[in-house]
């Protein structure tokens, strides 16, 4: 057993370590390498042009996303207005354009202040985002049709959410500093490209990715701010608080969290506290609109209200959710605590919002989008990743299918309420099977591929290498914490920035 080097036993002078590549570490990164002419060899100069990394993954992101929106053409070019079903069978149905109308933009309201005619009295989204939508409509043209209108009103949002995606993959790319093209994962996942223009849940992605950005680099306040933002924009965000609270609990960093925590909620206030103060009952859409949602599509809930003939009520299965996803949150926790090694924070942060997923009582297709960027850096492992992201897919088709079914009358083109659960299935499936990887590699960090590499935990920030001060286990009463944990015979624990990194003894 190799003995791991600790941050404050390894000299400085160490020269920093090459950045790792996927085609010599990933069996199926090198394969598809084969498409673009082979893994690059020992030779290779790197960064020494303008082709970098991250303008690559960049290009490739804007390239994927392209084609998202070449595979919404058929919804653009009418779909979207003449047909129930025809935007389902082209499965290329987007709420941006039948927004602009149905949420009063069109006739010039002002979000959460004046009221919507409809069943809907406010705009149901958070301020953040409401904003987004409100700038988005300004710079739609006025004249013409309704249809012309909605076309521009998508193709104006399709374009700020293109910038959007841009920073996801930029700010993954740029995280694991030892690891740029991990951030490629991003760029091509089909499931990002299929959804990115559903909604406009990239804009709370794009600032989750640059506040976990912020954390690898040491900026705790900074990464408040933009979690705080992100939380403005969409609720999920701020779930990502809490594994955060339990590793820096796990290295007694009290300071950098609370520093954490304080940006966060000033930066959550200034958005929200004006609307809050003066349009109580339209900001409060949002949350209420939430809790009294009754269960909807891609929730494990709506198969059991399918097959029971006595479904439980709404409130019913509120609480049993909260208290499905505090299980999780316990759960997490304990893992934190007496994992052998400390778990690196994308671990944590992507079962986090995993479970927020798995255990709601709704999954729109687009919720995929939050997990992406969490995904690649909790397990940059290309065949899992595309594992999941086939069952993504998968239930992209199969939501379209079952309500062209829904909506074709007698026809019934489409997928019936069977298959619908299995696409359902699928799914959940999907998402629990890099769950259940993402555990392992915690309980075996030997089998984390990125701290098979010599790194510790490259987004950590300052829990990147740090001591360990409260342990729970097996961990505790050995003294095996941390940097400080024996690992196996061919990998040295806790490289990372600070030692300049040492790979297997094959290399």
């Amino acid at each position: 057993m190799c003995p791991m080097p600790s941050a404050e036993s390894t000299p400085a002078s160490v020269r920093e370590p090459d950045s790792v590549r996927p085609t010599r570490e990933d069996a199926v990164a090198a394969a598809g390498s084969e498409l673009i002419g082979g893994p690059l060899g020992r030779r290779a100069l790197l960064g020494t042009s303008w082709w970098t990394p991250v303008r690559v993954i960049a290009l490739v992101a804007i390239g994927m996303f392209a084609l998202g929106l070449v595979q919404k053409a058929p919804c653009y070019n009418g779909a979207w207005f003449f047909g129930a079903s025809s935007q389902y069978t082209h499965a290329c149905y987007s709420d941006i354009p039948h927004l602009y109308q149905g949420r009063g933009f069109v006739d010039d309201l002002v979000p959460y202040f004046d009221k919507l005619p409809g069943d809907m009295e406010y705009l149901e989204y958070p301020v953040l985002t409401g904003v987004f939508m409100e700038v988005a409509s300004w710079l739609t043209t006025g004249s013409g049709s309704i249809q012309h209108q909605e076309q521009w009103y998508w193709m104006v949002n399709a374009g700020m959410l293109m910038v959007c995606a841009v920073v996801i993959a930029v700010c993954v790319t740029r995280t694991h500093a030892r690891r740029p093209w991990d951030g490629l994962l991003v760029a091509l996942a089909p499931a990002f490209a299929l959804t990115a223009t559903i909604n406009w849940d990239l804009l709370a992605v794009a600032l989750t990715s640059a506040a976990v950005l912020m954390w690898s680099r040491m900026r705790p306040v900074a990464f408040g701010v933009l979690l705080g933002l992100a939380t403005a924009a969409k609720l999920y965000p701020f779930l990502i608080l809490g594994p955060l609270l339990v590793l820096c609990w796990r290295a007694g960093r009290w300071r950098e969290f609370g520093k954490a925590l304080g940006g966060a909620s000033v930066a959550w206030l200034v958005v929200n506290l004006p609307v809050m103060l003066f349009a109580f009952d339209g900001w409060s859409k949002f949350y209420t609109f939430s809790q009294e949602r009754g269960v909807d599509f891609g929730s494990f809930w709506l198969i059991l209200v399918h097959n029971t003939d006595n479904p439980p009520s709404t409130e019913t299965v509120n609480t049993l959710a909260t208290l499905l996803m505090l299980l999780c949150c316990g759960a997490i926790a304990a893992l934190t605590l007496i994992a052998p090694r400390r778990p690196r924070f994308a671990q944590l942060a992507f079962l986090i919002i995993a479970a927020f997923i798995l255990t709601n009582k709704v999954y729109s297709p687009q919720y995929v989008l939050w997990l992406v960027p969490l995904a690649v850096l909790a397990r940059p492992k290309w065949r899992d990743f595309l594992i999941w992201q086939a069952c993504e897919v998968a239930y992209f088709l199969g939501i379209w299918m079952y309500l062209a079914y829904t909506t074709s009358g007698d026809a019934h083109k489409g997928l019936p309420t069977d298959g619908y659960h299995w696409a359902i299935g699928v799914h959940l499936l999907g998402t629990l099977f890099l769950c259940v990887m993402v555990v392992r590699d915690i309980l075996m960090p030997d089998r984390d591929p990125v701290r098979q590499t010599g790194d510790d935990d490259p987004s950590g920030g300052v829990l990147d290498g740090a001591r360990d001060v409260f342990v729970l286990g097996p961990a505790a009463r050995t003294g095996q914490h941390s940097a400080h944990f024996e690992g196996p015979p061919l990998v040295r624990w806790g490289a990372g920035r600070q030692t300049g990194g040492s790979l297997s003894a094959n290399e």
